[in-house]
């Protein structure tokens, strides 16, 4: 613990006890903030990692199918089947507040025609293409979700680790360092009203023993007349 350098006056001394009253009561709430943080970053890890696995499954079966339907189809007819989708995919993001952390939160829309995702006819293609095509289309939405839980989670961990630095400064260096000076201070104050309380006490025996001398001097006058 290392002591800070000030003067050691009453007038610091209480000001360093409102600091350390005000580091205690931020240290309690950022350890609040920290374990509140930790336990809603859990919840998004096990959620993200459910929805990887699925996501996972659901690519894997897609690049499957794509791999068939590359293999039985020539490279220019796969390229002519895929030219002209029906689709369009747009994407809105908002942020939300999480514990001061802003996450994004992504709004997933489809344009054109939901019940037809195929942008090719049937009697030119392979059915791998079709099961491929079908598989990336149930997983765009997942994708996107998947997306959203892992930037938040980054972000939250960024928080995480910044909150727990300044719990760790708060109770291994302020804390101590102001508890160390304010017990300085009190025993330096303490010293000097002892010194000052001695001092006292040597000017009164002083100045009894001078009244006992003139009052000496008084009475040996009294006699000698």
């Amino acid at each position: 613990m290392a002591r800070i350098n000030v003067n050691p006056t009453r007038q610091e001394l209480t000001r360093l006890k409102k600091r350390l009253k005000t580091s205690q009561r931020g240290h309690k709430l950022l350890k609040d903030k920290r374990d509140e943080l930790m336990k809603q970053f859990l919840d998004l890890v096990r959620k993200n990692k459910a929805l990887r696995q699925s996501v996972e499954e659901k690519l894997m079966q897609a690049h499957g199918s794509f791999v068939l339907a590359a293999a039985s189809m020539s490279e220019e007819s796969l390229a002519e089947a895929l030219m002209c989708p029906r689709q369009t995919v747009s994407v809105d993001m908002e942020v939300k507040n999480i514990m001061s952390v802003n996450v994004p939160v992504f709004h997933f829309s489809m344009e054109g025609d939901s019940s037809d995702i195929y942008p090719y006819g049937f009697g030119f293609t392979s059915g791998e293409l079709d099961n491929a095509v079908g598989f990336l289309g149930d997983v765009l939405q997942e994708l996107l979700e998947l997306a959203q839980l892992e930037k938040s989670a980054e972000l939250m961990s960024d928080e995480i680790e910044k909150t727990r630095r300044r719990v760790n400064a708060l109770e291994y260096v302020m804390i101590p360092n102001l508890q160390e000076t304010i017990r300085y201070i009190t025993m330096k104050l303490e010293e000097n009203e002892r010194g000052n309380t001695t001092r006292l006490m040597k000017v009164k025996d002083m100045m009894i023993a001078e009244q006992i001398q003139a009052s000496q001097q008084e009475r040996e006058a009294s006699a000698g007349s």
